[in-house]
C-alpha cells in the first residue's frame, strides 16, 4: 500500500508551512520519511531528507540563504532538487561536491497545499488536475490536522452512510419517527431495524477511484439521485458544505498508526463572506486546534470533550462538532490500527466494502507489475459531488447518467473515466 501511494503526488504540508522566500524549513513526516520542507530565494518549494548526508546533521536547523538549505554543522548546502551546490569544509569541495545529493523530491503548491510525489522518478505522473487546483484562496479553504489512527480508519467513515443519523443528531432517536425526521435521506437506508424506503446504490471503478450513485423514491413520486466520489489513493468527497461549495477530505499517512487530514472546501465562485466567517471561526465545520499544533482542542487526550448533560438531553453523542464526532469513534477502533478480523459487517457497509477492494485491488496489481492508471489520467479527476430530484418514472439507468453529468464542473471534461 505505501508503494501504491508512493505513485501519486499528494499534499506534504500546507503552503503556509513554509510561507515565503528563504522562510524558515518545516519538519515534514510523510509516510514514515522523515523530511524537511523549505522554499528557496525565488519561492520555489523543496522536500529534502531531514538528516544531511555528510554526518546526519539534522537539516531543520539549516540556513536557508541563496537558493538552498545550508547544513550549519559543516556548511554543506543543497538546493530544492537536492543537488550540493556548496562544500566548503574541505579542499576536494569544488570536485566532490558534484559526486553528492541529498534525497529530495518533487514538490509544487496549489490550492494551500504543498504537493509532492515520492515514487520512482521514471514512474512520476503529471500533476493531478482537480477543477481546483488554480483556484486561488478566495476561492479555496483548507485546515490541516493531527489524526491518531491508520489512514483507511478514517476515509471509512466518508463511506459509512449509516452512522450520521445516530452519531450527528441531536434528536433522541427513542421517539418513534427520529431517524426519518433526523435525516430524511440517511431514511432510506435506516429504520427502527427495517428499511424506511427502496434505495438502489451502484458502483463504477473508475481510472481515479469510485464513483457511488444511490437512486432513492420519494414520497411525493420523484427520485433523488446522488453521487459521490473516492479518489485514489486518500481523497473523498465527503464533507459539510454550503450552498455552491464542494468538500474533499484526504488523509496522508504520517506512518501505519497516524494521518495528516486535510480538510478541504472549494468553489467555482468566490466564497461568500458568511462562508469565510463560518470556516475561520466558526470552530464546527472546522474544530478550534491547540495553538502551535495541528491537534484539535476535542482530543483523545480529553475524552473529546464529551457533555455527558448534552448527550442525556439533546445530543445524541455530546460531542460538540460533526468532525471531532467522527475523530472520537475512529482513533480508537481496537487502537490506531484496528483488526477488522473482529468485526461485522452489514448490508449498510457495502460503500466501506467497496472502497477497500477498490485500494486492496490497486496494491496487488502494483505488488504484480501492473501501474496504476489513474495518476497519468489527471483530467479523470475532474469529478464532485451532484445531488439532484427527477422524475419519477425515469428509469434507474437513466437517473445515474443523469447524475454522472452533474459530477462534471464548467472546466472539467465531457466524459466520466471509467474502466
Amino acid at each position: 500500500m505505501g508503494e501504491l501511494f508512493r505513485r501519486f503526488w499528494v499534499p506534504a504540508c500546507l503552503s503556509e508551512e513554509i510561507p515565503g522566500a528563504d522562510c524558515t524549513p518545516a519538519r515534514v513526516k510523510l509516510m514514515a520519511e522523515d523530511l524537511i520542507a523549505f522554499r528557496d530565494s525565488d519561492g520555489n518549494p523543496g522536500l529534502i531528507d531531514a538528516y544531511c548526508p555528510h554526518r546526519g546533521a539534522p537539516m531543520f536547523f539549516g540556513r536557508n540563504e541563496e537558493c538552498g538549505l545550508r547544513c550549519v554543522y559543516h556548511g554543506w548546502k543543497f538546493d530544492v532538487n537536492g543537488v550540493c551546490t556548496e562544500l566548503p569544509n574541505s579542499p576536494e569541495g569544488e570536485t566532490y561536491k558534484d559526486k553528492v545529493t541529498i534525497k529530495a523530491y518533487p514538490a509544487f503548491d496549489a490550492a494551500g497545499m504543498i504537493w509532492a510525489y515520492l515514487g520512482p522518478k521514471d514512474k512520476m505522473p503529471p500533476k493531478p488536475a482537480f477543477d481546483w487546483m488554480d483556484f486561488g484562496p478566495d476561492q479555496t479553504y483548507v485546515r490541516k490536522y493531527h489524526l491518531r489512527c491508520n489512514f483507511f480508519q478514517a476515509i471509512e467513515g466518508d463511506y459509512d452512510p449509516s452512522h450520521a443519523v445516530f452519531l450527528h443528531t441531536t434528536r433522541d432517536l427513542n421517539v418513534p419517527g427520529a431517524i426519518e425526521n433526523a435525516a430524511p435521506a440517511l431514511g432510506a437506508l435506516l429504520g427502527n431495524k427495517s428499511f424506511l424506503r427502496m434505495k438502489y446504490v451502484a458502483f463504477d471503478d473508475t481510472d481515479y477511484g469510485m464513483l457511488q450513485v444511490a437512486v432513492t423514491p420519494e414520497a411525493d413520486g420523484t427520485q433523488t439521485v446522488s453521487a459521490s466520489q473516492f479518489y485514489m489513493p486518500c481523497f473523498s468527497s465527503a464533507g459539510i458544505a454550503g450552498a455552491g461549495v464542494f468538500s474533499s477530505n484526504m488523509r496522508i499517512p504520517i506512518d501505519d498508526e497516524s494521518c495528516y487530514m486535510y480538510r478541504f472546501r472549494w468553489s467555482y465562485e468566490p466564497f461568500v463572506q458568511k462562508q469565510v466567517e463560518e470556516d475561520k471561526y466558526g470552530n464546527f465545520t472546522f474544530p478550534e486546534q491547540i495553538p502551535g499544533s495541528f491537534m484539535a482542542v476535542e482530543n483523545k487526550d480529553n475524552e473529546y470533550l464529551i457533555d455527558r448533560v448534552a448527550q442525556k438531553n439533546y445530543s445524541y453523542s455530546g460531542i460538540k462538532s460533526f468532525p471531532i464526532q467522527d475523530l472520537a469513534l475512529v482513533e480508537d477502533q481496537w487502537g490506531p490500527r484496528a483488526d477488522r478480523s473482529l468485526e461485522h459487517l452489514v448490508t449498510s457497509d457495502e460503500p466501506i466494502m467497496h472502497v477497500r477492494r477498490r485500494l486492496l485491488n490497486a496494491a496487488r496489481e502494483l505488488m504484480e507489475g501492473q501501474e496504476p492508471a489513474g495518476p497519468h489520467n489527471p483530467e479523470g479527476f475532474r469529478v464532485h459531488t451532484a445531488r439532484l430530484s427527477i422524475a419519477g418514472d425515469l428509469s434507474t439507468a437513466e437517473a445515474i447518467e443523469q447524475v454522472k453529468k452533474q459530477t462534471l464542473g464548467p472546466v472539467s471534461p465531457i466524459k466520466v473515466h471509467a474502466s
